[in-house]
């Protein structure tokens, strides 16, 4: 009796193949929509929509995906729990979430800790503003590295403590104003482990007509407190 073929996953697909178009389908979402249809993830994905309905199907068993009344797509609780498991490897967030909470309290804007994943930035801890009209984004949220101020700041200190001739980066620390949104401006300090290797950026965002020039200088020195205090607390 011979055995099937390892590298079909049984839908006449190579294995490692049937994986990457798994993976492309969940990195349609970006955070931006709750749910997607099925036009919409054909269309980021690059895949046929019966290869998406193959696809999804062994996904939602697992938890990866759900799909609503409506037709929709959307990410499952099996992602929650490994971002939950991926952030505790971490063991940062008892000395993390008291700089975010003081830069809040400060700025009366919202603040985050993001870290570098390949050409992304994930927002690994966040509080937001508690203003009612703010800058809101939920932990876990992942961007492509784009010209904003953290951004600026995961690809000018990749592992050094001085930025490396990135003139986007001016005395440890950068601006942006619109980069992914119009309306959003922001400020981001470096922040580096005992041996001066880039651990995360610190960000401090908030909408632009309220969040100025003049308060972005004004937050610049406690957010760069705020970083190195991280970095004295980081365990070894």
């Amino acid at each position: 009796m011979t055995s099937a073929n390892p590298k079909d996953d049984g839908t006449g697909e190579r294995g490692v193949e049937a994986v990457e178009r798994a993976l492309r389908i969940l990195d349609c979402f970006d955070g931006a929509d709750k749910s997607l249809s099925l036009a919409e993830l054909s269309r980021r994905s690059g895949l046929y929509k019966s290869t998406i309905l193959r696809l999804a199907t062994s996904l939602s068993r697992f938890g990866y995906l759900r799909r609503e009344r409506t037709g929709h797509f959307r990410l499952g609780p099996a992602l929650w729990r490994l971002g939950a498991l991926y952030r505790s490897q971490f063991d940062m967030e008892e000395v993390v979430r008291p700089k975010l909470d003081r830069l809040v309290e400060a700025t009366g804007e919202s603040a985050s800790f993001y870290i570098r994943e390949d050409n992304f930035r994930v927002c690994l801890y966040r509080r937001n503003s508690p203003r009612a009209i703010r800058h809101h984004l939920d932990e876990g949220a992942r961007f492509p590295l784009d010209e904003s101020a953290t951004s600026k700041v995961l690809r000018s200190f990749a592992g050094a403590s001085q930025a490396p001739g990135d003139s986007t980066v001016t005395d440890g620390f950068a601006t942006s104003v619109g980069a992914r949104d119009p309306d959003v401006a922001s400020v981001s300090a470096p922040v580096f482990d005992r041996l001066d290797r880039l651990v995360a950026a610190l960000t401090v965002s908030g909408l632009a007509g309220r969040f100025t020039s003049r308060k972005r200088e004004d937050t610049v020195n406690l957010l760069k407190s705020c970083a190195r205090e991280i970095a004295r607390e980081l365990p070894d």
